[in-house]
C-alpha cells in the first residue's frame, strides 16, 4: 500500500460569522414565485406583445415587473418537467446531481440543505404555499418523509400531491374532466390539518394568492423585524384547463383585490358565482375555442395575482426590502383534461420563437419566463442576457441573506450581476431527462424535429454554445451544437463546422462525464463511462487551498467568497499505485472556520476504483465539477467510511475537499482508493 501525506497549517486573520448581517437588517424579504408550464412565449413582454400569430393573450402586471426590474430572457429550467426541476430548485442542484430526476413525480426530497434551511439558518421565516410534489410515499404530514414542513418551511398551504395540482377547485366535483383523477376534488393541507371541506367554491390560482397576501400581512403585524421567505408555487397555467368563479375583484393590495376572509365554506372573498364560469372580456367575442378562452383566461389571472402581491408589498411598505422572482418550472403543456377536446401549445405559439414545448430540451421546453424585481436595488428596464438556470437562485438567495451557499450547491450568485454592478461567474447549464414520447409536429417546428423522438436526452452549455444530444444511445454519440443567442430558433447545427467545433463537440461529451454523478434509479447510456482525466497537468486551472475563518453551520462554498485565504499550490498529486492507494491530510485554521484543499490524483490507466472518505467533521468533496461525497448535512463523526465506486480514466483528476475544522481548529481527512479490475501493481 502507497501511503501519501499532506499536512497543512495555515494562519487567518479574516474571520467572518455565518449568520452574516443581523438579523433583520440588510436582509430583503424574498418571494419566489413559480408558474406551472407557463412557456416563455406566454409572457406578454417577451412575445405576445408583438407576435403575428392569429391570438395573442396579454399580461401587463407581469410586462410592468419586467420594465420595473430585470427581465431574464435566457434563464432555464433544470428540466422539461415539473418534479426535477422544482426539486433542483428547493437543492440548489442541477439534474446530474439532483436525486429526483426524469419523471418522478412524489419522490422524496431528500433530506438535505434545501432553500428554506439555509434562509432558516440565516434568520428567516419561511413558507410554501402552493403545489409540492416531493413528499414521498405516506398519508399525512406525520407519514410523509418529505413534508415541506420536514424541509425548512415553517408553514405549508396546499396541494401535497403532484396530481393533486392538475385540478384547480379541490372541494368540487369537475364533471367534464375527462377521467376520474380530474374529476373529483383534491385534499389541500395547512400544516398538520386537511382543510379541503372549507374551501367551498375557491379556486387554487386566487386561493393561494390570498393566503400568501394573509402570509405577509400577519407576519409583518406580527413580527415586522423578521425576514421572510415566501415560495408561492401556484398550479396554473397546466390542466386541467379550469377558469374563476368571477372577475378580478377591485383594487389591489391591503385593501383591495384577493382577500383572505378565513371563514370555512367562503375562505376567500372569489368564493362566490358558479365554479369554472369566467372568462376574461379581453378574450371573449373573438371567435377562439373554448379552450384557448380558458387558457388565456388564467394565464390572465395569474398575471393579476402577481400585480397584487406587489401592490401589497408597497402598501406594506417592504417592496423597496423585498426581492420577487417570478418563473415556471418547464415549457408550455398541451393538455386540457377536459373530456373529448383537446388544446395544443401552438394555439398561442406560447414556445415563443423556439422549437420544442414540455417535455422537451431545445428552447421551448426548458427557456423560462423570468422576472427579478427588487426596486431601487435592480435597475428598471435591466435585461440580463447572461445564461442562468434554477440552481442559482440558493447561491443567490444565500448571498442578499448575508450567508454563503452550502458547498453542494451548483449555482452561482446572479445579485450583483442583476444589480449592474459586476459580472457573474458562468452559470453552470446542465439539463439531462428521459421521456419516451417524442417531440410535438407544430408548422413552425423545424422539419426535422416534428415527431423527432425524445428519449434519453441531455443538454450542456460551453463557451457560449448550448450542446444538445436526443435519443442517446451511447456516450459516443454527439452533441448537436447551436449559438442560441444569434439563432434561438436553432437552425444551424455547427458541429461539422470545422476542427473549432469538432474539438468544442468532444470537450462537451468529455465534460458531461466530469460533472454530474450518476442515479441507480435514473439510469443513463453513459453512465458506466470512465471519467476522462486531463492528459497535462498545465491543462488544469490553477488551483488553491482555501480556508475562512468564522462559525459556520455547514460546509460554504468557499469558491465563491471574495475573502477567503487561498494558498497558491504548484503539484500536490496523488498517484493511485498498485491496487491500493491512501492519503491523510490535516488542515487547520488557527480561528476555525472552513478549509478546502485542491489536489490532484494522478491515474495510470482506466480502472474501475472503490472511494473510501473519513473526516473529522463535515466535509464536501468534489471530483472535477462533480459532488462525489456528501459528508456535510447531518454528518457529525467519523466513526464511519463514506463509499462509492467510480469509473476513473487515465490522467490527471482535479479532487476538492471542502470542510469544518473541530474544536481543535483543525480537520483532518483520510481517502483510500482501492481498485476493483485487474490493473498493473
Amino acid at each position: 500500500m502507497f501511503k501519501f501525506v499532506f499536512c497543512v497549517l495555515v494562519s487567518f486573520s479574516c474571520v467572518v460569522t455565518f449568520d452574516g448581517a443581523v438579523l433583520g437588517q440588510n436582509q430583503p424579504n424574498i418571494i419566489f414565485i413559480l408558474a406551472d408550464d407557463l412557456g416563455w412565449g406566454d409572457l406578454g413582454i417577451l412575445h405576445q406583445n408583438t407576435s403575428s400569430h392569429p391570438r395573442q393573450h396579454k399580461t401587463p402586471f407581469l410586462d410592468q415587473m419586467a420594465r420595473d426590474g430585470a427581465l431574464l430572457p435566457n434563464h432555464y429550467c433544470p428540466a422539461p418537467v415539473c418534479a426535477p426541476s422544482r426539486a433542483s430548485f428547493l437543492m440548489g442542484v442541477h439534474q446530474g446531481h439532483a436525486t429526483v430526476r426524469n419523471n418522478q413525480f412524489d419522490k422524496a426530497l431528500n433530506d438535505n440543505h434545501t432553500v428554506a434551511t439555509v434562509l432558516k439558518g440565516a434568520g428567516y421565516k419561511t413558507a410554501l404555499i402552493g403545489k409540492y410534489g416531493l413528499q414521498g410515499d405516506g398519508d399525512s404530514p406525520d407519514t410523509w418523509p418529505a413534508y415541506p414542513t420536514k424541509r425548512g418551511f415553517d408553514e405549508f398551504f396546499g396541494y401535497v400531491a403532484h396530481r393533486d395540482g392538475h385540478l384547480h377547485y379541490p372541494s368540487h366535483l369537475w364533471p367534464i374532466g375527462n377521467s376520474e383523477a380530474h374529476r373529483v376534488g383534491k385534499p389541500v393541507w395547512w400544516n398538520d390539518r386537511e382543510v379541503s371541506g372549507q374551501l367551498d367554491k375557491c379556486y387554487t390560482t386566487d386561493l393561494f394568492t390570498a393566503r400568501s397576501k394573509q402570509w405577509i400581512i400577519d407576519h409583518r403585524n406580527t413580527n415586522p423585524e423578521q425576514p421572510f421567505f415566501l415560495y408561492l408555487a401556484f398550479d396554473t397555467p397546466h390542466g386541467a384547463l379550469q377558469v374563476p368563479t368571477s372577475a378580478y375583484p377591485q383594487g389591489m393590495g391591503v385593501e383591495g383585490g384577493i382577500g383572505w376572509l378565513g371563514e370555512p365554506g367562503r375562505m376567500i372573498n372569489t368564493a362566490v358565482g358558479a365554479i369554472d364560469s369566467y372568462r376574461h372580456p379581453d378574450y371573449v367575442g373573438k371567435g377562439w375555442s373554448d379552450v384557448q378562452e380558458r387558457f388565456a383566461t388564467m394565464v390572465r389571472r395569474i398575471d393579476h395575482c402577481v400585480g397584487d402581491l406587489l401592490v401589497t408589498l408597497n402598501d406594506l411598505d417592504i417592496s423597496k426590502n423585498t426581492l420577487v422572482v417570478f418563473t415556471s418550472d418547464n415549457g408550455p403543456h398541451h393538455e386540457s383534461y377536459i373530456q373529448g377536446v383537446e388544446y395544443e401549445a401552438s394555439d398561442f405559439q406560447s414556445y415563443g420563437p423556439f422549437d420544442g414545448n414540455k417535455r422537451d430540451t431545445w428552447e421551448g421546453g426548458i427557456r423560462m419566463p423570468t422576472i427579478a424585481w427588487w426596486p431601487e436595488n435592480i435597475p428598471e428596464e435591466t435585461v440580463h442576457r447572461k445564461p442562468t438556470q434554477f440552481h442559482d437562485w440558493m447561491a443567490t438567495f444565500a448571498d442578499v441573506a448575508g450567508v454563503m451557499p452550502p458547498a453542494r450547491t451548483d449555482g452561482v450568485s446572479m445579485i450583483n450581476s442583476l444589480k449592474g454592478s459586476q459580472d457573474i461567474s458562468p452559470s453552470k447549464i446542465y439539463i439531462e431527462y428521459e421521456q419516451r414520447g417524442k417531440t410535438k409536429s407544430y408548422p413552425t417546428f423545424l422539419k426535422s424535429r416534428r415527431g423527432r423522438k425524445r428519449g434519453e436526452m441531455q443538454v450542456i452549455h460551453m463557451d457560449g454554445y448550448k450542446g444538445i444530444r436526443t435519443n442517446i444511445q451511447s456516450h459516443s454519440d454527439p452533441f448537436e451544437i447551436y449559438d442560441v443567442e444569434s439563432d434561438p430558433g436553432e437552425r444551424k447545427n455547427l458541429a461539422s463546422g470545422g476542427k473549432e467545433f469538432a474539438e468544442l463537440e468532444k470537450r462537451m461529451r468529455e465534460r458531461v462525464l466530469r460533472l454530474r454523478v450518476s442515479n441507480d434509479s435514473a439510469v443513463r447510456p453513459y453512465d458506466t463511462e470512465y471519467i476522462p482525466g486531463y492528459q497535462e497537468l498545465s491543462k488544469l486551472d490553477r488551483q488553491y487551498d482555501l480556508s475562512l475563518a468564522g462559525q459556520f453551520r455547514y460546509v460554504p462554498d468557499l469558491t465563491t467568497s471574495s475573502i477567503k485565504e487561498k494558498r497558491e499550490l504548484h503539484q500536490n498529486v496523488v498517484s493511485l499505485i498498485g491496487q491500493e492507494t491512501s492519503y491523510s491530510e490535516k488542515l487547520k485554521c488557527v480561528n476555525g472556520g472552513a478549509v478546502g484543499a485542491y489536489r490532484i490524483i494522478s491515474v495510470p490507466q482506466n480502472g474501475r476504483y472503490k472511494i473510501s472518505f473519513k473526516s473529522t467533521g463535515k466535509a464536501f468533496v468534489r471530483l472535477h465539477e462533480a459532488g462525489i461525497i456528501d459528508a456535510d448535512f447531518g454528518h457529525e463523526s467519523a466513526s464511519n467510511s463514506i463509499d462509492l465506486e467510480l469509473n476513473l480514466g487515465a490522467g490527471y483528476h482535479p479532487l476538492l475537499i471542502s470542510g469544518l475544522t473541530n474544536q481543535n481548529n483543525e480537520l483532518a481527512v483520510s481517502v483510500k482508493f482501492k481498485r476493483l479490475d485487474a490493473g498493473p501493481e
